[in-house]
């Protein structure tokens, strides 16, 4: 099946498929976690609700991110190919 009907299907989602992470950012991940929950631990109630606002919205962001980068790697990489093709 061709790439961009694995897309199409849902078969590849760059966002979500770990083989991309590194060790490094495997690690990271892995630190943010406890320290996500060493955090939570220390809050009152009230304090929690605003963390987890907090989260909700930084998570929109980076998703917003992501999207933005990959449109733009996207494109990068076809004005490559193109620019490949036509030379």
């Amino acid at each position: 099946m061709s790439v961009i009907k694995e897309l199409w299907h849902g078969n590849i989602c760059p966002q979500t498929d770990s083989r991309n992470n590194s060790p490094e950012m495997k690690e990271l991940m892995e630190y943010m976690a406890r320290h996500h929950d060493d955090l939570l631990k220390t809050m009152i109630d009230e304090q929690k609700e605003i963390f987890e606002k907090f989260d909700d919205c930084w998570s929109e962001y980076a998703s917003l991110a992501e999207a933005a980068i990959f449109e733009y790697a996207f494109k990068l990489g076809m004005q490559i190919a193109i620019e490949t093709l036509t030379e």
